[in-house]
């Protein structure tokens, strides 16, 4: 029987990846039996994981996957801009040449991507160069508030990947992101950063401005 961990890191995928839709109940005897686990085992990953904010559990109700509504993704986007714009910061700070080659040649990627039209391997050169990025700064805490943020705005990144001429929009931000750490400037890196995460929050607000609000 798989431990408690694995099964947390098979569910939080499946949720990430789309094998459960927003809303959509989680029903604890089918999730044992899919996974192979015991429904304790099944109940500690569904608390663990609505502390994560990617489910939401309710009295007699179980549990279901939780919709991210465009206006909170603006919200949850704004603290990823303070804390992505530190680890940009420290990563200049803390770059070697061979991390500083292998940033450069992100960036040499993401250019013949675009000019290829390959929008899928530019997107996930995306993924890659924030995923270095936070290694070069090793910075434990930023991380794991990194992870549990982007783990909430997946679908919401889809969508950005999505908005035609966004991925031409976002080169040259990512491409001075990767000056300012190659070139081992904190000041640089953090502002370049936070403009960067700024045109994903704007983009965002048009999103929550085109969605109806409840009454």
């Amino acid at each position: 029987m798989p431990d408690k961990t694995d099964v947390r890191a098979q569910l939080r995928d499946a949720i990430l990846r789309g094998v459960y839709a927003p809303r959509q109940r989680l029903i604890e005897a089918d999730l044992a039996t899919e996974f192979g686990a015991s429904r304790f085992t099944l109940r500690n990953t569904l608390i663990q994981l609505e502390a994560e904010g990617l489910i939401e559990l309710t009295p007699n109700r179980g549990a279901r996957v939780r919709e991210i509504s465009p206006a909170e993704a603006v919200e949850i986007t704004e603290i990823r801009q303070s804390v992505e714009g530190l680890v940009a910061a420290r990563a200049a700070e803390r770059a070697t040449d061979a991390q500083i080659a292998v940033l450069r040649q992100i960036g040499t990627d993401m250019v013949e991507a675009i000019d290829g039209h390959e929008l899928m391997r530019y997107s996930e050169l995306n993924v890659a160069l924030h995923a270095t990025v936070r290694e070069i700064a090793e910075h434990a805490a930023a991380d794991r508030v990194l992870e549990q943020l982007n783990g909430q705005m997946v679908r919401h990144q889809f969508r950005l990947f999505l908005v035609p001429g966004r991925p031409s929009t976002s080169l040259p931000e990512h491409l001075e992101i990767i000056e300012g750490v190659c070139t081992r400037d904190p000041a640089r890196a953090r502002a370049a950063m936070e403009i960067h995460v700024g045109s994903v929050i704007a983009t965002l607000k048009e999103f929550a401005e085109a969605v109806p609000v409840p009454l």
